[in-house]
């Protein structure tokens, strides 16, 4: 971030005025400038030559930042470093940021108060109002106050200042405070930093590079509309070649979490609402299938008032814009992802001058309020479809193939027939204006739309349904059995051997009387009327030709009869009538038998069936909420990379989650349904198109099992996507995911109990991610270098992957790192999980973003733990409650801290140590309650 000072070319922060106010003081100040995505002010901290009365000579210390502002009196506490351990002279690796929302001005008051912690037990933020010379577990050992302008107008940097004791006694040191510019080069002394590991002394030199394409500056937008509530946190850790990297972390909530669901239920309601339509659009049944219907129609409308019931609290919803852990239970927000937040780490070092890392952390998609008492989604359709196969004489049974078939043609006609309809119109207005050009072009998308609506009936599917429909008409009387699979043939009665063996007494029976042809001669009916408006267009198109050319030799009479043939409209009328009635007829047929089928999935396993699609809904929500923002962000982020850009358009997107969850208990029900919650996203696929509006927010449409997102970009934006992309190409998903638990609950599953749900997810899930890389070693040019580049590593690193997922091995968290290397090489979207995206969630990103520091920028070795403790403490930048921790309180307008801040004990201590803490616990219980 450029600083400059208001008036000036040589100085150090850009300022403007404060707006006008009653106070003199705050009127006269200046408020410092930044933008939306960069923090306003950001420093780093240094002490030497702390005075210490210990006999060791050894100082624990860590610093408090307070804030007073021009208008107050007094002192709200900001943030702390973290602790460095034994030395007089400390760098803290923690800085200070002030985002841009803060309300920080030239007047405005930074205290500084520096601490030795006695005893690291002790939480180490001290408050305000408290006498820190007598705070158990630490001691106060002085303090310095600067203004803002003091700082960003200093001539030399850093601005040294001399701590002293209360009352401004005596001086018992000295603080440097650095104003730091990411991506700016800084002309820095040589600092000295004491390594963890061996007490020696490194010289560190103090340099940032400028910033090539991603700048924080230049805000669209775009991201605007996707997150919002940032909080930072600014980190300088040293490299091997002794130069600082500089590490700013953003977590920010997006809006996704409320937006997404509410659109979802919209489309709910509209899907069902037409399915209860079509229900009782069937006709007359016999008494047994008019039952069911009316059953399924009340169990339908009950789903309904839930569907209604949820999006009212949605709408009225006022709260935080993320939904918390504490209410993952509540009913009303069960369509809401837990926790959705985006977890940024931007690197700007000597080896990559400036590069982003985004992790998208949400808690496991799964029903919390419908509990897992009889296990998750993957559990119960499983157990479902096979009772529905032993349903006995209610309904017939068709495979879950030809029910989503069904559906399919369904939506297929009520999207078709509108624009056969539509297309028809066209083509007779043409006709009336005798427009060559228009003609030819309205009847190229007539028969293109034509094409699709035939195709989509090209299935035996709807020949036996006419047939089961039939047969439940009033009075239709039952003669022989058939599989509702296949038609029947003479041969399939002319001997038993060779018939299919029928043993259920629900399957399809034949009718002697139903014309088996009649749905054949309706569905050909539509070709050869399109057939015979091509022919009449084309002999139109022609006689126009010919008339032009003999128009000036012609008689009276011919004249005559020339304009009576050149009628087009009159011609072409009957036949566009004779098209629509055809398409009405084979509607009519296809819609009700296929509502038919539909009916038979319903009527087989109520109330079950409806059940198990509310909780598959309630799943899918949470799950396309999260892949909507990590799609809008990954989009923002690689708007440069024409790899991926066109790897984007040709393949698709590889989404990749990470699960921490164990096989244990409740989490195993939660496993299942994130399994099927994930899987399910392969039926979304996303359009981007070029924003009219400032409204920029995506928007949903479609139907179960085929999702499309629309995705508006600014003019600026979209043009710089492929033309592919820009004339509407669909943006297919391809979602993996990969789970291994790491927590005691699953040592436990692991010694005592089944880890078979774990295994067979991660093997499937490989599978998967070996199709993707296959289709893009097929589908990219070789012109696209990043890819290509890679591609012998990422062939081991999947073989390897490969390797580990087969392999047994307990906790085999190698699985996570090989499969988030890969897809960081693939251009996908990264997303951490568990139960509710907090304390394992926290501990798998920062051991990352870590590992990323020492593998890709060349973090000091010595450093490397001390950076993770640093990613881990307990406090966040910004004025903090015990109520902002998510961990300790849920209230409802606060926002957390950034969830990695949270400590986890004993995640990473070896299983024989939690085996043998689980049964200490056990005799403590049991000890306690005897």
């Amino acid at each position: 971030m450029e600083i400059q000072e208001e008036r000036t070319c040589d100085a150090a922060q850009d300022l403007i005025s404060a707006a006008e106010g009653d106070n003199d003081v705050v009127s006269q100040s200046t408020r410092i400038q930044g933008t939306l995505a960069d923090p306003k002010l950001e420093f780093a901290l240094a002490c030497k030559d702390l005075l210490t009365a210990a006999r060791d000579g050894k100082l624990n210390t860590f610093v408090q930042i307070s804030v007073a502002h021009p208008a107050e009196q007094t002192l709200t506490r900001y943030a702390n470093t973290e602790v460095v351990e034994g030395t007089r002279d400390p760098l803290f690796l923690t800085g200070v940021t002030f985002p841009s929302e803060y309300p920080i001005y030239e007047e405005t008051k930074i205290k500084l108060t520096v601490y030795d912690v006695k005893d690291k037990s002790q939480e180490t933020v001290v408050p305000e109002d408290s006498d820190p010379r007598t705070n158990s577990g630490k001691s106060f050992l002085g303090c310095s106050t600067f203004k803002v302008k003091d700082l960003v107008k200093a001539k030399e940097q850093p601005l040294s200042l001399n701590l002293k004791t209360l009352n401004g006694g005596k001086k018992i040191g000295s603080i440097e405070v650095s104003l730091v510019n990411m991506g700016e080069i800084q002309n820095g002394e040589a600092d000295h930093i004491t390594t963890d590991a061996q007490g020696q002394k490194c010289a560190l030199v103090c340099e940032c590079s400028s910033p090539e394409m991603l700048s924080g500056s230049d805000n669209p937008p775009l991201l605007n509309a996707v997150l919002k509530n940032p909080i930072y946190k600014f980190y300088r850790f040293p490299a091997s070649d002794n130069k600082w990297i500089c590490v700013r972390e953003q977590m920010s909530e997006s809006i996704m979490s409320f937006h997404i669901p509410k659109q979802l239920l919209t489309l709910y309601l509209k899907e069902d609402t037409r399915r209860i339509e079509e229900l009782k659009e069937l006709g007359d049944l016999s008494p047994h299938w008019d039952n069911l219907r009316q059953s399924v129609i009340t169990h339908y409308e009950e789903m309904l008032g839930d569907y209604q019931e949820s999006l009212a609290e949605l709408e009225k919803y006022t709260g935080s814009s993320f939904k918390s852990s504490c209410t993952k239970g509540e009913k009303s927000l069960e369509f809401v992802p837990i926790n959705l937040h985006l977890q940024r780490m931007r690197v700007h070092s000597q080896k990559l001058k400036d590069a982003l890392y985004d992790v998208i952390t949400i808690g496991a998609p799964a029903a919390h309020s419908q509990g897992f008492k009889s296990g998750g989604l993957r559990r119960l359709l499983s157990r479902f479809e096979a009772e529905k196969r032993n349903t006995g004489y209610q309904c017939i049974y068709y495979s879950p193939e030809n029910t989503a078939k069904a559906k399919e043609i369904l939506s297929n006609i009520n999207h078709l027939q509108p624009l056969i309809s539509s297309h028809t119109d066209l083509l007779l207005n043409s006709a009336r204006h005798r427009s060559a050009d228009s003609l030819k072009n309205s009847l190229k998308a007539l028969s293109e739309t034509t094409e699709l609506f035939v195709h989509s009936f090209k299935d035996q599917l709807v020949s036996n349904a006419l047939l089961a429909l039939y047969t439940a008409r009033p009075g239709c009387a039952n003669k022989k059995l058939t599989d509702p699979q296949n038609s029947p043939t003479e041969n399939d009665y002319q001997g038993q051997d060779n018939a299919h063996p029928i043993s259920r007494q629900d399957s399809i029976p034949h009718h002697s009387e139903y014309d088996e042809e009649e749905w054949d001669r309706v569905w050909a009916n539509v070709g050869k009327s399109l057939n015979c408006i091509i022919a009449m267009i084309d002999r139109l198109l022609e006689q126009g030709e010919s008339t032009k050319d003999n128009k000036a030799d012609s008689s009276d009479e011919d004249l005559i009869s020339s304009h009576i043939n050149e009628d087009w409209y009159e011609q072409l009328y009957p036949l566009i009538i004779t098209l629509k009635d055809c398409v009405a007829e084979v509607v009519e047929k296809a819609k009700t038998s296929m509502t038919f089928v539909v009916l038979q999935e319903l009527a087989c396993g109520l109330p079950q069936c409806l059940r198990l699609t509310f909780r598959r809904d309630v799943v899918f929500s949470q799950a396309l909420s999260g892949l909507i923002c990590g799609f809008l962000i990954k989009l923002h982020s690689s708007l440069h990379n024409q790899g991926f850009l066109q790897q984007l358009h040709s393949v698709g997107l590889l989404v990749q989650y990470e699960g921490l969850l164990s096989t244990y208990s409740e989490e195993v029900g939660m496993l299942e349904d994130m399994a099927v919650g994930i899987s399910d996203l392969r039926h979304v696929a996303f359009k981007i198109t070029e924003a009219e509006s400032d409204d920029f927010l995506p928007v949903v449409t479609g139907r179960r099992e085929h999702y499309e997102v629309e995705v508006k970009l600014p003019t600026k934006m979209f043009e710089l996507l492929p033309q592919e992309i820009k004339d509407g190409k669909l943006l297919s998903v391809y979602p993996v995911l990969f789970n291994i638990g790491i927590n005691e609950q699953q040592t436990i599953a692991e010694r005592f109990g089944d880890t078979s749900l774990q295994e067979s997810i991660n093997q499937e899930n490989v599978e998967h991610l070996e199709e993707y890389y296959r289709l893009c070693t097929d589908k990219t040019s070789p012109d696209c270098p990043q890819l290509f580049q890679e591609q012998s590593d990422l062939k081991e690193l999947i073989e390897n992957l490969h390797q580990n997922i087969h392999a047994k091995k307990r906790k085999n968290v190698e699985i996570m790192w090989i499969a988030a290397t890969i897809c960081r090489k693939m251009n996908g979207v990264r997303f951490t999980c568990c139960k509710s995206a907090k304390d394992r969630t926290s501990m798998s990103v920062t051991l990352e973003q870590c590992s990323i520091l020492r593998d890709e920028h060349d973090l000091h070795k010595d450093f490397f733990i001390r950076a993770l403790d640093c990613m881990r403490s307990g406090q966040a930048q910004g004025i903090l409650n015990e109520s902002d921790d998510p961990e300790k309180g849920c209230v409802a307008d606060n926002k957390p801290t950034s969830r990695h801040f949270y400590p986890v004990a004993l995640l990473l201590v070896s299983s024989h140590l939690l085996v043998v803490w689980l049964i200490l616990s056990l005799a403590l219980l049991l000890a306690k309650y005897q």
